[in-house]
């Protein structure tokens, strides 16, 4: 949510799910440079450095901030380095581990100067305030006004320290460096680096999904595309599970890739729409039986529901629910759902604990998958078969019972 977040970070990537060691370090190649304004617009222009403008909707800054970003650049105060990495496979293209909403913002303020306006979304200065002359004023403005040409010369040849890993092998290390990095008040979500390691049909899909879908955005407490990618992630959660449970092996980092790249790979438009819309179904059951509190853990000493978000609790609901036979069923039986749910957390703290702690285990993973197979079962007045889910210590495997 923008301001009160309904998302809980529990679940959630962090350095624990990377398999990482000193050694993965040890050739990466740190170059640095003073890269000034104009040769990162180039960059950027040239397609060098990708900053996916698709998703510009998910900007973190609003207007104010992003104008006093430029402002300190016309004062030449220091910002913050850039962090880029190297292609691995692509030589001289970069991806952006650190500073996309400062190149973003870049980009957008001299859109007309740097593609056009097509790509990226210019913005008029505002509610700047050591120069108060500049407020109300877009690029375009300043450039062609004798009054500023002094000015927007030194903009241009502002530079800007540039850091650039090369020679990186795995993965991993530059998803430790992106969270290492990403420690603010405005954390970003790993998934933003997986849009930039994986681009392809599927994460369009699921971008274009997370703008459009009303029913995923209440679900989240959103009002537009979440800023830290965290919408896009758990999207993807559920179609990891729901179409590659068994090859879960409690390291949620490589889960959530692998989904990618297979998904890219055997891309089928029409197959994923079908997968998507049994999602928004699953979250109007849930929202049926529990109201504003889907997908909320129920808390047995306060005699309440959370009422914020949690990734533990969505994967199997999501998983169950969004199959149709089993929707049929629990429709005609949403109360009992309900009251059973409630009953298994008062009940049964072990279930609690695989929505708190240590939520990406095979043993909690198939804890909590059991759990609401078993609910599901007392609820329904009839016999029903479902996906039975267990684990050998190595993956996850499925059953019909």
């Amino acid at each position: 949510m923008e301001n009160n977040d309904k998302i809980e970070d529990i679940g959630e990537e962090d350095v624990a799910d990377y398999s990482i060691h000193a050694k993965d370090f040890r050739d990466i190649v740190v170059w640095g440079t003073d890269w000034t304004v104009e040769t990162i617009i180039n960059q950027i222009k040239k397609g060098n450095i990708d900053l996916q403008p698709d998703f510009q909707r998910r900007d973190a800054w609003n207007i104010a901030e992003k104008s006093r970003f430029i402002e300190s650049l016309f004062l030449n105060i220091p910002i913050p380095p850039i962090i880029l990495a190297e292609h691995s496979n692509n030589k001289g293209k970069f991806i952006v581990i650190d500073g996309k909403q400062r190149l973003s913002t870049i980009m957008q303020f001299c859109a007309t100067h740097a593609d056009n306006g097509d790509v990226f979304k210019a913005f008029n200065l505002k509610e700047l305030e050591v120069r108060p002359e500049l407020n109300g004023k877009s690029y375009t403005d300043l450039e062609s006004d004798i009054v500023y040409v002094d000015d927007m010369a030194s903009f241009l040849n502002q530079t800007i320290r540039t850091i650039v890993l090369k020679n990186w092998a795995k993965e991993e290390a530059l998803y430790s460096i992106f969270l290492r990095l990403n420690t603010g008040s405005k954390k970003l979500s790993p998934q933003e680096l997986r849009q930039a390691l994986h681009p392809g049909e599927f994460l369009q899909f699921i971008d274009k999904k997370c703008d459009s879908s009303t029913i995923v955005k209440n679900m989240l407490g959103l009002k537009k595309p979440d800023s830290r990618m965290r919408d896009a992630e758990i999207i993807v959660r559920y179609y990891a599970f729901k179409l590659y449970i068994t090859s879960y092996d409690g390291k949620l980092k490589n889960f959530l890739d692998n989904t990618c790249k297979k998904s890219n790979n055997g891309w089928d438009s029409q197959k994923y729409e079908d997968i998507f819309l049994e999602l928004e179904n699953a979250i109007t059951l849930c929202n049926g039986i529990f109201g504003n509190n889907a997908f909320s853990r129920y808390n047995p000493k306060a005699g309440t529901f959370s009422n914020r978000f949690n990734r533990a609790l969505f994967d199997p609901l999501a998983y169950y629910f969004s199959d149709p036979s089993v929707r049929r069923q629990v429709e005609q039986n949403k109360d009992k759902f309900r009251d059973n749910f409630i009953e298994k957390s008062k009940d049964d703290p072990d279930f609690n604990n695989s929505l708190e702690l240590s939520t990406k285990t095979l043993e909690r993973v198939t804890y909590r998958f059991n759990i609401i197979e078993d609910i599901i079962r007392d609820s329904c007045s009839q016999a029903i078969i479902l996906n039975h889910i267990s684990h050998d210590n190595k993956k996850l495997s499925v059953v019909k019972k």
